[in-house]
Parts: structure tokens; sequence; C-alpha cells
């Protein structure tokens, strides 16, 4: 079929070689003439199916399919038909409860009729409705009307489902769905009723010739029907479980979207998932008349089953989401509830980690064996919380902390790992992991119970914490593990008091307790309150012209004369000069976290200096001078490299007023004169960051913009 160059369609055929079938058929539009050779007889009605088709064509007609219909599509056509103030005071959960046992009995009568004694009988739960319903009859038998004796087809399914859909207009979309399945189950049921009774009662005999129920069930036709009588009736029960789906989420819009986001989805959905089961329900009606009808007529239900099947599936597995949200919502509640009200910690343990029922033995990291969780009562508890993506860094940081607290027996560590959803691959690196650990550990690897707790009280997002409880269950410390990285045993108890007594008084000291594990060779390099230039950068450039300049710069005569003895170490560079990311990591990972030791709280000129610092990270160049484990300046690489070049400018006044003084001053002049922007990037997943913030150089509110990093890195350095 084509149209060529002069618009005309031309349509040839040839199924053989033989000339008697063969045809040729020339329409030229406007005139719509024919000319057709003659075929044989049996190609006469192939010519005029064909004929059929090319007019539809020309006409511009088309039947419509029903199944390649977007979502967007349907809901402009059913929207046009709902009005927007519904009638809420419809009880359609007690014409539910009615239309429930009417299908739930009639399914059941086929099945038994059907397949005789194959079949199992299920107890039918009866359910009652409120004394108070009335039946709409009118609107039913009107539904009922429009989908009684339709032809077979997409198109028409479609047209009476917005036919129903218009006249029920004022009504929610559940009670159209409700409704419409009344409509026909008035039908199909008294029909099956009719079934049963014939025999016995003269009344329901007569009535039953009336609707051909006689006809159907002759054995002859049984039996040749069978097999359409029961997709029938199996298509039946899925759209009534689609329906009964729909009124469990209607139950469900009275929870706060906030704590069921799923629901607010599936809601949105639910038109367009009515608009399925009406039109499915259309469907069935049709294929009872066709069941019950002399003329043999094609209608397939597959493709209708197929997508109710799928809407089903979609929506048990929204609800099933839904569920688990609004499980977690009440626990959460709960764990807020417990924690506010001083309670015994086992129990406080016991309700944030596991379900009800499904209390687990923990696992002794350093005998391998299950132990009950009486252990805990009575305790001080660090909970180790983390997802799987945890470095060995992160473990042997904790180590030291195991040995310190094991001595007075009231301190306990668990590790509790947060996966959102478990695979046996992430299983085997939990068992992994798990045996890197001395201490207690859970058993085995489920979905914490106050995991939302655990993330929105204390902002846990990826990056280890650790949590410390009293034996009272009270928080001491949402998040110790930046002090333990920081100041190691010496922060303990590890409370929020104890962080704010090491931080005052170890005061600008900070720089050795970051470095003082990054590298063997500087607790040795920082004694005797030597001076020491820590620098590094993103520019290898940079990083070559400050070792050549500051190098020459510290042999300087001068410094010999005056005793002043001064190191240099390039952090993420190896002896050899090669990138060392262990050690750069650990560096930056230490100013983090003492970074966040003080993010919450007054700031001061440490505070600002930190600062300051983190926001080289991702600059050329940048250094620290300290004077043993004393911070003396900290510079961007420009700044810090200048006051070296300079130093011609500026060393003569060093005997007098002293290497220190000198340096901070010159530095001082040159920072003002030239101060690049303030750049700060804080990773969020290390916990709870301050709405503002103020910048270190100028004090002035800096302008916050979220950005997003891939190192393209796997495992827990790839922030680096």
């Amino acid at each position: 079929m084509a149209i060529n160059r002069a618009g005309v369609l031309q349509v040839c055929c040839t199924n053989t070689p033989s000339y008697e079938s063969q045809f040729s058929l020339f329409i030229i539009s406007p005139a719509l003439a024919f000319e057709i050779p003659q075929p044989t007889i049996t190609m006469l009605g192939l010519a005029n199916n064909v004929v059929t088709k090319v007019a539809s064509v020309v006409t511009g007609h088309h039947e419509l399919s029903l199944f390649s219909m977007s979502d967007k599509k349907i809901l402009d056509e059913i929207y046009a038909t709902h009005h927007v103030n519904v009638d809420t005071s419809f009880d359609d959960d007690s014409l539910f409860g009615i239309v429930e046992n009417i299908l739930k009995h009639a399914t059941q009568t086929v099945d038994k009729i059907v397949q005789g004694t194959q079949v199992h009988v299920e107890n039918i739960e009866e359910h009652t409705p409120k004394a108070s319903f009335s039946t709409p009859l009118c609107t039913l038998k009107s539904i009922a009307s429009e989908m009684q004796c339709k032809p077979p087809s997409e198109e028409v399914a479609h047209k009476t489902t917005l036919a129903i859909l218009n006249k029920l207009s004022s009504y929610s979309w559940e009670a159209k769905a409700v409704l419409t399945l009344a409509a026909f189950a008035m039908e199909y049921g008294e029909f099956w009723l009719l079934a049963q009774l014939q025999e016995s009662h003269r009344l329901a005999k007569s009535i039953s010739i009336l609707k051909r129920v006689p006809f159907l069930l002759k054995p002859s036709n049984l039996q040749k029907k069978r097999q359409a009588v029961l997709e029938l009736n199996n298509l039946i029960k899925t759209t009534l479980q689609v329906i009964e789906i729909f009124d469990q989420f209607d139950k469900l819009s009275s929870y706060d979207p906030k704590d069921v986001p799923e629901l607010a989805s599936a809601m949105d959905h639910i038109p367009v998932d009515v608009y399925w089961a009406i039109v499915t329900v259309v469907a069935c009606a049709t294929k009872a008349t066709i069941l019950t009808s002399d003329v043999e007529k094609e209608h397939d239900l597959a493709p209708y089953a197929q997508k109710i099947h799928f809407v089903l599936n979609k929506l048990k597995i929204q609800l099933k989401i839904c569920r688990t949200q609004i499980e977690e919502a009440e626990t959460y509640r709960k764990l807020k509830k417990t924690f506010r009200t001083p309670t015994e910690v086992k129990e406080v343990f016991k309700a944030l980690i596991f379900t009800k029922d499904n209390v687990q033995p923990l696992i002794d990291g350093s005998t391998k064996q299950t132990v009950e969780i009486d252990i805990l009562r009575k305790k001080n508890i660090l909970l180790f919380i983390s997802s799987l993506e945890i470095s060995d860094d992160d473990i042997s940081i904790l180590k030291p902390i195991y040995e310190f607290t094991k001595k007075d027996n009231q301190h306990k560590i668990v590790w509790v790992p947060i996966v959102e959803q478990w695979t046996d691959d992430l299983r085997k690196k939990f068992e992994t992991l798990r045996l890197k650990m001395p201490w207690y550990t859970v058993q085995n690897p489920a979905t914490i119970a106050g995991i939302r707790f655990i993330k929105e009280e204390w902002n846990f997002k990826g990056k280890p914490t650790l949590v410390v409880m009293s034996p009272q269950g009270k928080v001491e410390h949402s998040n110790a593990f930046h002090m333990i990285r920081v100041w190691g045993a010496q922060a303990f108890p590890f409370t929020e008091t104890t962080e704010k007594e090491l931080s005052n008084s170890h005061g600008h000291k900070w720089v050795g307790n970051v470095v003082k594990e990054i590298h063997p060779t500087l607790p040795n390099m920082m004694k005797d309150d030597k001076y020491v230039f820590f620098y590094g950068g993103k520019d290898n450039e940079w990083i070559n012209q400050f070792t050549k300049k500051a190098t020459a710069f510290v042999n300087d005569p001068i410094f010999k004369e005056a005793k002043i003895h001064i190191e240099l170490f390039c952090v993420g560079k190896g002896s050899k000069g090669e990138d060392d990311h262990g050690i750069l990591g650990r560096f930056w990972t230490g100013i983090e976290s003492l970074f966040h030791t003080k993010i919450h709280k007054e700031p001061d000129s440490v505070s600002q200096e930190i600062q300051k610092l983190l926001s080289y990270k991702n600059e050329s160049g940048w250094a620290v001078l300290s004077k043993g484990h004393s911070l003396v300046v900290t510079g961007h690489g420009v700044s810090i490299l200048k006051v070296i070049e300079d130093f011609d400018k500026w060393k003569d006044h060093v005997k007098e007023k002293g290497f220190e003084f000198c340096f901070t001053t010159y530095h001082e002049k040159i920072r003002v004169a030239n101060r690049p922007c303030c750049r700060l990037d804080i990773p969020g997943s290390t916990g709870k960051v301050p709405e503002t913030m103020k910048c270190p150089d100028c004090h002035r509110s800096m302008e916050t913009f979220i950005s997003y990093k891939c190192c393209h890195i796997d495992g827990p350095n790839a922030h680096h």
C-alpha cells in the first residue's frame, strides 16, 4: 500500500504465482474510482477486506487502540467527566461489602459448576451494611443499561466507560468503581443464583429461561465455553481485588503525606486505575452477554486481564510501601516519646533496633559467640551507626576506644549497619566487616526499625556516627565520632560536655591532634616545639614551586643563626613524590571532624582558622605553619608563597622581633591586599550542617550553593 507522487493511493497484492489469484486495486482520490480485474471467488473476500481497510484510511476512521492510550490522554478524558465537589456522604463501604458478598458467592458457584469437585470451597466472610445504607437502585440500573448487549470492541468499551463516568460525575473515584462493579454484580450474581435454583424453584426456572441460563449450562455448550467462562470468572475476581485496594488507600488518606510519601503518588494515579477497573468491568459484561448468545463473537479478555493484573500488582506494591512507611512513622513517634522519657537503656535499644517480636541476640566480636541483649542493661552504650561503606581507618579509630572502655565494663560498643535494601552481596559484605570488629554487632542483617529516627534526629547520612547513650537511655552525644577522631581516648566519656572542655582547653593546639596519626614521622617532627610547614593542593606545579622555594627558605643562614628549626611536610605526597591518597584522606577527614566539633558552637579564632583551612581544600595550594602542636597561621597558597618569596623584605627583623611575629605580620599584610573568594565545601553526608555560615576572612554571611561531586572511586574515600 503506498501513495504515489500524483496523490494516488495504490494497493497491490499477489499471493500466488497464478494469474487468477492476482489482483490490483487503484483508488484515485477524490473520484474514488475502482478498477478491479476479474479475481477468483476466493480472492473477492480478500479484496473486500482490503477495500474496507483502504476506505477506512481514506475516510480517516481508525479503531481506537485502548491499550496504547497514555495515562495523560486517559486523564484528560476522564477529568472532563468529574466534578470537583464530590458527594462525600455516599456510603460506598457498605455497597462494596454487599458487592463483595455477591461476587465471592457467584464466582465460587461458577468454579463449582464448571470445575466440579476440583474447586476448593472457601468460607466467605459476610459483610453487613450499615443500617442507614440505602441502595442507589436507579443509578445501578442506569449503569447496567449502559453495559448491556454492547458489541465487543475496545472503542465501544472506552466510550461506554466514559458514559458511565459522566453518569457518576458527582461521586468520588472509588465510589465510581464500586457503583460500576455493583451494577455488574446485580446481573452476574442473579444469573448464577438462578443457575443454582432453577431445578428446585418454579419462579427461578422461568426467570432463568429469560436470562438464558439453561442455554449456557447445557452440557455441550458449557464444555465448549468452559475456558471462556473460567477466564471471565477469574477476571472478575481480580477486578474485585483492585477495587478493594482502592478502599484501603482511601482509609490511609488520613495520614500525613510527610509520613507516607508513597501515598500521594498512589492517590494521584487512582483516577487512571479506576478507569481501567471500570473498562474491565464493561468488557466482562460484554463477555457475559456473548456467552449466553446464539451468535459466536470474538471478544478476547486477555489484554484486559493483563492490564488489570498489572494495575493490581502495582497497587499491592504501593500499598506495601505505604504500610511500611506508616509503621516507620509510628515507630518514629514512639521513639521520640521514649527518648523524652528516661528509661532503661536496653529497652531503648530494643525499640530502636528491632521490630515487634523480632528481638535478636547480639554477636560478641571478641568471641564470635551470640549474647543476649541483657548484656547492655545498665551500661553506657556507644552505638556505632554506619552504612557498609566504611574503611579500615574508620574501624581502627574505634579499636583503641574499645580497649580503653572494656577495662571498666561500663561502656559497650554496638555496630548497627544501616542498609535500605539488603541483597546477598551486601550480606556477604556485612559478614566481612563484622569479622573485623571486636565489639558487639547485630546478629542478622535486617532493616533497622528506627531508621527514620536515626536519620532525622541524629542526622545520619551514611558516614560513621557514634551515638552515646547513658544507662537511662539519655543521649549524651548524637555523634561522638568526630570528637574521638580528633582526641581519641582523651575524649572519654565521650559526652558533649567533654567535647566542649577539650575544645576550650586545647585551643590552638589542635594541629597536633589532627596530624599525629597520618604519618609515623610526624610525632618526632613536631616535638621540642619545632616549626613545621604542612602544605598541599590540587596543583602539582604549585606544590613543586613551593617545595623548591620553601626548602631554600628554611635553610637560610638567618634561621641557623637564630637556632630556629623549620620542617616541611607535603600532605598527600609520598617520600618519592608520588600521590598518597591515604595520607591526604586522613588529613582532611581529621580537619572535617575538628570542624564538626565546633560547627554548632559560638565561633572563635580557632574555629575560624579551621574553617579557613577547610576552605582551601580544593584550591591550587595551601599551607599551615605550626609550632609543635600549636597553630601559627593558615594561608592560601598564593599568600603563603608570596611571604616566602618576599623573605628578603622582612628577614632583617627576625632577630629583633622573632620569626613567628615577622611571618604572621607580613602574611596578614599580603592576605588583606589580595583576598580570593572563600569557598567552604561541607560534605552533606557527615551530619547536620548549619543553615548559615560567616566568612572566616571578612565575617560576612556566605552565599549557599548546592554542588554534587563524583571522583569515580569505589569505597569510603571516594569523597577525597
